[in-house]
């Protein structure tokens, strides 16, 4: 299965929750799971934002290598789920024929469908507290998966 977390510039948000996921994954040991992430209006190999990169580290992930991609039909097709920052990145991912496979990041983590809040442009606290958002997120996210195989296995 193929996660694919999506934002406005891959720069801030959905590098933030690949690396996140990407972590989690590797420390629970679950196994044919991968992680991926894109931009509705990003540019072609930017790097991440300052402020992800620094605070990405203070979490001992590295986002060094990050480079950003646009949201193409490409990647769509390729993902299993598609998980969004906000309800524009969901409408596009929809038309780009993920429909049925998109969500927002939030309502499929169970909790209250909201946008994950944007820290581009903030200080160190506001990227600081975007992370612990898509960390909470992201957790319920692999539970529910890992939950979903285990029903589907019985």
């Amino acid at each position: 299965m193929h996660l694919l977390f999506v934002c406005t510039g891959n720069t801030c948000r959905s590098p933030l929750a690949e690396a996140i996921a990407r972590r989690m994954i590797a420390d629970r040991a679950i196994p044919d799971l991968t992680v991926g992430s894109a931009g509705t209006s990003a540019w072609v190999d930017a790097p991440a934002s300052d402020g992800a990169l620094l605070v990405a580290l203070e979490h001992g992930v590295d986002l060094g290598d990050h480079r950003s991609r646009p949201l193409v039909q490409e990647l769509v097709s390729g993902a299993q789920v598609i998980l969004t920052m906000g309800p524009h990145h969901l409408d596009r991912a929809e038309a780009l024929g993920g429909a049925g496979r998109s969500w927002l990041l939030t309502d499929y983590a169970g909790a209250t469908p909201r946008p994950v809040s944007d820290p581009f442009g903030g200080d160190l606290d506001v990227y600081r507290a975007t992370y612990v958002e898509l960390e909470q997120a992201i957790e319920a996210v692999l539970e529910r998966i890992v939950a979903d195989r285990s029903r589907s296995t019985r």
